[in-house]
């Protein structure tokens, strides 16, 4: 049907203006792993400031975030780290974005291929129009997003004034969970590490040390020794198999549990308080929550919090040095497309990046 006004003319249309494509004809920028680093994506302050804006967003509601789905091509016979997941988000705030990230993983990469675990891209999309406007590798973004987490997690959660960090699992994960701390908490003077692969937690103790000067940094003998040392803990393995109980855990430890699956049932039933990032992503999977929701052990009333409740102030931290808290970050789209739009409007001014033509 053709609308025409009273004179006979069709209608004139004025367009809207859309935040990022305003008048231009629809591209891509891309942004590879090397330009998103030299935009401040190397460093931790980007993330952390945009993790804060995205956990306070959702604490809102101000955000939309589809359950993820899991890829997993070898069914379920396959090692529970052997996925793509399919990420998608809508982030608000001043100046919302849509995006999706696109991450895959195989547990033995490195051993049999020589690769990094995980790898992806982000899409992200103008809200307006719903174009593609930009593409980033995802391997550096989603790594360090995941460190920002713990980070803004140990501001609230955390004793304050920690000095010892246990990491166990040593790879690429566990290299920017302790980098980040370490450049955020300068108080930090001893970092523990255990790995199953020895040569592993060897290397990142050498890439530590030489890194930060006067750091201590003990490789333990075990995860038990390594769990037990310090006043936060943080998991980096590739696990199907939950190693670490609640006796483990001195008085007033954070625990920030990033690989899921480390964490026996009873420190969950056990902890002072239980902390995650989104209470809907965290129940699925047959992940260690949702084991406990189906075995009617725990519960959305049982949780203390989500940690946006926590970050915008809507519900307390640590309140004693004798808490033990945990952490459950299953991973959030909104964190990643954050992230993301945080590092496009610093390619955009820089004029960083390669464009792509769509049509």
């Amino acid at each position: 049907m053709n609308l025409k006004t009273e004179s006979g003319a069709a209608p004139s249309v004025r367009p809207e203006r859309s935040e990022y494509l305003d008048g231009k004809a629809p591209e891509l920028l891309y942004l590879d792993r090397e330009t998103i680093a030299s935009l401040g994506g190397g460093s931790s302050d980007l993330y952390v400031e945009a993790i804060e804006q995205a956990l306070t967003l959702h604490a809102k509601g101000d955000y939309v975030q589809p359950l993820k789905p899991y890829l997993r091509s070898s069914g379920k016979e396959g090692h529970i780290a052997d996925r793509i997941i399919a990420m998608p988000a809508h982030v608000g705030g001043d100046t919302p974005i849509s995006g999706i990230k696109w991450i895959g993983s195989k547990h033995d990469n490195l051993l049999s291929r020589g690769l990094e675990r995980a790898s992806g891209i982000i899409a992200l999309n103008d809200p307006q129009s719903n174009f593609p406007i930009a593409i980033l590798e995802a391997g550096l973004i989603s790594s360090m997003r995941t460190a920002a987490v713990t980070a803004v997690a140990a501001r609230h959660l955390a004793r304050k004034g920690f000095r010892r960090v246990s990491c166990i699992g040593c790879g690429l994960i566990a290299a920017a969970q302790l980098r980040t701390l370490l450049e955020q908490f300068s108080h930090i003077e001893e970092i523990h590490l255990f790995d199953v692969k020895a040569e592993m937690a060897e290397r990142l103790m050498s890439d530590l040390i030489t890194s930060y000067p006067g750091l201590s940094c003990i490789v333990g003998n075990s995860a038990e020794e390594a769990a037990r040392q310090s006043e936060v803990v943080v998991t980096c393995t590739v696990t199907d198999t939950p190693y670490i109980p609640y006796e483990w855990l001195q008085k007033g430890a954070f625990i920030s549990n990033t690989s899921i699956m480390d964490v026996q049932k009873d420190v969950f039933l056990k902890a002072d308080k239980v902390v995650v990032d989104d209470w809907d992503q965290s129940n699925r999977e047959k992940k260690i929550i949702n084991q406990l929701v189906i075995e009617g052990l725990f519960s959305r009333e049982r949780l203390y919090a989500e940690l946006g409740e926590i970050v915008s102030g809507l519900k307390a931290g640590r309140e004693s040095d004798d808490e033990i808290i945990i952490l459950n970050p299953m991973g959030m789209a909104i964190e990643d497309i954050a992230c993301a739009r945080s590092i496009y409007l610093k390619a955009l001014k820089a004029g960083a990046g390669v464009s792509l033509k769509l049509y």
